[in-house]
């Protein structure tokens, strides 16, 4: 959002029961200059978003009551919050909850005990992604077999039908498209979807090309896995 000529800064949720550390993350984001709102539970956090739709979500996945599984999976659930980034907070030896948290549509994670300073970088990635310009030009609309993407309006119909995306599955497909046909490595699309300065595990790809070729259905099987390397668009144009 704009005003004037200034861009307003990003509003951000963040959703934590631990008071200590909702302070924290909130004190050094707002010494980024985002603009800060917390919820201490699930519940409390859908009240938030029911009144106000943030520009990112950081999300405590033990959380009292609706955890922050339910509540990410009530977001994707919902078309006018299923786009909304979410970086989730996880403990470090809780693979399982890292792994179920991208499968539910997350866009980044960060793992506790963690840096202020590297989750204030991993924000600024992530609204960075969202918030890249239209791509203006002749080369507006995407195609691939039945998928279009209009990149202006960031909009992808699959079968005439439009279909909700995450700016990270947004990303990935967009990438994809525009090297249909060369084999992408996990590292080429981590690079390409998320930002060559973060550093994110491989196996997200993967986690994110399963709930892509899933909304995309049929069209899905456009997306080829190159076994022991990475992924390709066959379809065409």
């Amino acid at each position: 959002m704009t005003k004037g000529n200034r861009a307003e800064p990003a509003q951000i949720l963040v959703v934590e029961d631990e008071r200590d550390i909702a302070a924290l993350v909130g004190y050094h984001l707002t010494k980024e200059g985002y603009r800060v709102r917390t919820a201490a539970s699930g519940s409390e956090a859908l009240e938030e978003l029911t009144r106000s739709r943030p520009d990112l979500i950081v999300l405590d996945l033990m959380l009292p009551g609706l955890s922050g599984f339910d509540l990410l999976n009530e977001m994707r659930g919902r078309p006018e919050l299923s786009d909304t980034p979410v970086i989730v907070l996880t403990a470090r030896r809780d693979e399982i909850d890292r792994i179920k948290g991208l499968e539910l549509g997350a866009d980044d994670y960060v793992t506790k005990p963690f840096s202020p300073q590297e989750l204030v970088l991993r924000v600024a990635a992530v609204l960075r992604r969202v918030r890249a310009p239209a791509v203006v030009g002749s080369s507006r609309v995407l195609r691939g077999g039945p998928i279009v993407v209009d990149l202006n309006a960031m909009r992808v119909e699959v079968d005439g039908a439009e279909i909700q995306l995450t700016p990270t599955e947004y990303r990935l497909l967009t990438t994809l498209l525009e090297r249909r046909g060369r084999v992408q490595s996990r590292r080429q699309l981590l690079q390409a979807a998320w930002d060559v300065h973060v550093q994110i595990e491989t196996r997200t790809v993967d986690m994110h090309v399963q709930r892509l070729r899933s909304k995309l259905g049929a069209a899905g099987d456009l997306i080829e896995t190159v076994r022991g390397f990475g992924y390709r668009f066959v379809g065409e144009q």
